[in-house]
């Protein structure tokens, strides 16, 4: 089916996200809590846009044409959705930077600065949409929380569950049970990696990394040293998914060098008058 979105006309199959339809045809819809991986969780509401249908726009048309003497435009009928979760079903017109997509846009900003001042993702959006920060209503100076959920879900979604959201109102925060180190956290990183905003601090020294109050034994390349992961996250996953060391001499290897690896050897077995009993 066809989805014209600012006035470029892009193909699209039954059920198909408007976000994954506008990257796909390089047309830029600002967000925040999106992550390809993940499903769609539309908190952030950045990524919101006017939506209407093929029968919808006719009528809209012809309203306009009967009012164009008064300079009048009916956008009555036009929906505001987010669009990592809108579903296309039929054939529809988008728009994504509107003047009044804009000015919410803008007032969201204004809320997630309050949130979190310290934010540079929320920062660059709000330059480009000229909104200023009012210290007013800030709550936490140091706060980069968005609490947009991405890090539970990717915790979730790796079957941990070793963060949740937690508390009400002002005070809703991410957290371990009780702020104490989770036992089922494996410190794969997974929820750091897919914030935002750079709001789940961990480091990786001497051999140890530290994430959620907990120090893990990190793990490096037999061949080039590159750090793979913790020693509870590879355990993790090899339960899951069976073991990543070597199979000949239990090397653990990064990607990289698996694939270097395995080159090799087939290169080695494919040389010519190569026999094997």
């Amino acid at each position: 089916m066809k989805v014209i979105i600012d006035g470029l006309t892009c193909e699209a199959e039954s059920g198909e996200y408007l976000l994954q339809i506008a990257k796909r045809n390089h047309i830029n819809i600002p967000t925040l809590c999106h992550e390809e991986a993940l499903a769609g969780l539309a908190t952030c509401r950045i990524c919101i846009v006017e939506v209407m249908d093929a029968r919808q726009k006719a009528e809209e048309r012809a309203f306009g044409q009967l009012n164009d003497d008064c300079g009048e435009k009916d956008d009555r009928k036009r929906k505001i959705v987010t669009a990592c979760v809108y579903p296309v079903v039929a054939e529809i017109e988008v728009l994504t930077n509107s003047e009044k997509l804009r000015d919410m846009r803008k007032a969201v900003l204004t809320l997630l600065m309050a949130r979190a001042p310290q934010s540079d993702a929320i920062g660059m959006l709000a330059k480009e949409y000229g909104v200023e920060q009012n210290h007013r209503w800030s709550s936490r100076e140091d706060e980069k929380c968005i609490l947009c959920g991405l890090c539970v879900a990717a915790c979730d979604k790796m079957g941990t569950g070793a963060i949740a959201t937690v508390n009400r109102g002002t005070t809703r925060t991410v957290s371990t049970p009780f702020e104490e180190p989770a036992e089922s956290c494996i410190g794969c990183c997974s929820c750091a990696s897919v914030c935002p905003s750079g709001a789940i601090p961990f480091t990786d020294l001497h051999g140890k990394r530290t994430i959620w109050n907990k120090e893990f034994e990190l793990v490096s390349c037999s061949w080039c040293g590159e750090v793979i992961g913790t020693k509870e996250q590879l355990e993790y996953v090899g339960k899951r998914n069976g073991p990543s060391a070597d199979v000949h001499g239990g090397e653990m290897l990064c990607e990289h060098c698996r694939a270097v690896r395995e080159a090799s050897r087939l290169k080695w077995v494919s040389q010519p008058g190569r026999t094997f009993a």
